[in-house]
């Protein structure tokens, strides 16, 4: 069945970061973390209204988005926010380098999972902090962090922890009890914890459900900061707007304290697209995910065919984690490029085993890249 995410969309001459990296090349991009589906159709109805009314002046938050966040909280996950603990920003990333600097002091100690997103491991260099790598441990398929490294780890200098949950790269859902092992470990060290949730809307897995850290009791709440965005989820990366969930006044006093001057206000276009999609994109991304989960399955088994390469099951995101230490390449990311397919390479995230694919893409655009992958292992690539 053609659905509209089938729909070829052409992102040339749109300045596309995914799209121009193999510009004028037919290497196809399945890299960084924006899909190629257009947004609902309720975000460029608001949009456009918006824009009609031509005028782009300076702007507060919509009471609207805070109301629906507030609202979205307590729907979701049984978690009661106000709406003074809510801290708009133009991205997630500058939500981690902000916790890092408004947490401890110069040269303290932050830990970061590993494997992660690269942004965790600069944030805490670039805050003149100390980074700590704790390291994931695979468990029946699961990659997740390794709690008895990281309380082995803890010192007097140690701060925060930056967590990602789901996990980036790997899928991995924490479950209720691995999330309050973890508490109970912050809690016991006096740790803050950021919790970067951004893929919180995109659980493939049936049966498993986003819990926020923060939700799981006041005593963790009043040491968190978690950070979510409707930008992955609806493909509005480009329009940054973010927001960090932040319970105790003098956490997020800190946090507020470090954004003075330097970090901009949300644009008012984000706020709307914001708005349309926690207000009207539910039963959009309900469809987007069942595709998702197809074109995940799809890349699953066929990846496990392919001799040296390993795909373990994604419980969420749309990015595979994909095994390729078996083909014994000497320089995976050149070598699928060469292939035409770009991937994100492992070594950016902390390990050089693996490579990350982007399945956020139309079926025929998927089926082609693993094809061009099959071959280029097989051999079968022309002379």
């Amino acid at each position: 069945m053609v659905t509209e995410f089938d729909r070829p969309i052409d992102r040339s001459n749109t300045s596309s970061l995914k799209w121009e990296k193999y510009n004028d090349t037919d290497v196809l991009p399945m890299w960084v973390a924006d899909t190629d589906f257009m947004s609902p159709p309720a975000i460029a109805e608001a949009l456009h209204e918006r824009i009609d009314h031509g005028v782009f002046g300076y702007t507060n938050t919509p009471d609207e988005l805070d109301t629906l966040v507030i609202e979205r909280m307590q729907n979701l996950y049984g978690w009661t926010i106000e709406k003074d603990w809510l801290v708009w920003l133009p991205g997630l990333v500058c939500g981690l380098n902000l916790a890092c600097r408004a947490v401890g002091e110069t040269d303290d100690q932050v830990f970061s999972p590993k494997p992660v997103y690269p942004p965790f491991m600069s944030s805490p260099r670039l805050s003149q902090r100390q980074l700590v790598s704790v390291p994931l441990i695979e468990n029946n398929n699961r990659w997740t962090l390794d709690l008895t490294a990281l309380e082995a780890a803890i010192t007097p200098e140690s701060k925060l922890l930056l967590f990602c949950n789901p996990h980036n790269p790997g899928g991995a859902v924490y479950r209720r009890e691995e999330l309050e092992a973890l508490a109970d470990i912050a809690i016991k060290h006096d740790l803050v914890v950021c919790s970067d949730e951004i893929h919180c809307d995109l659980i493939l897995e049936a049966g498993l459900k986003h819990i926020p850290l923060g939700s799981l009791n006041d005593d963790i709440a009043a040491r968190s900061i978690t950070l979510m965005a409707p930008s992955k989820t609806y493909n509005i990366a480009g329009l940054a707007c973010s927001f960090a969930i932040i319970p105790d006044r003098q956490l997020r006093q800190q946090f507020l304290r470090q954004m003075k001057g330097i970090v901009p206000d949300v644009n008012l276009l984000g706020f709307t697209a914001a708005i349309a999609a926690y207000k009207d994109g539910d039963a959009w991304n309900a469809q987007q995910l069942d595709y998702l989960r197809r074109n995940r399955d799809y890349l699953v088994r066929e990846i496990n065919k392919i001799p040296g390469l390993k795909l373990a099951p994604i419980e969420a995101t749309y990015l595979a984690w994909i095994d390729v230490s078996g083909a014994k390449l000497e320089n995976p990311a050149h070598f699928f490029e060469q292939a035409g397919v770009g991937l994100s390479p492992g070594r950016d995230f902390g390990d050089d085993r693996f490579m990350r694919l982007n399945f956020g893409c139309r079926r025929e655009l998927l089926e082609e890249a693993v094809n061009r992958i099959r071959r280029a292992i097989l051999g079968e690539l022309p002379a």
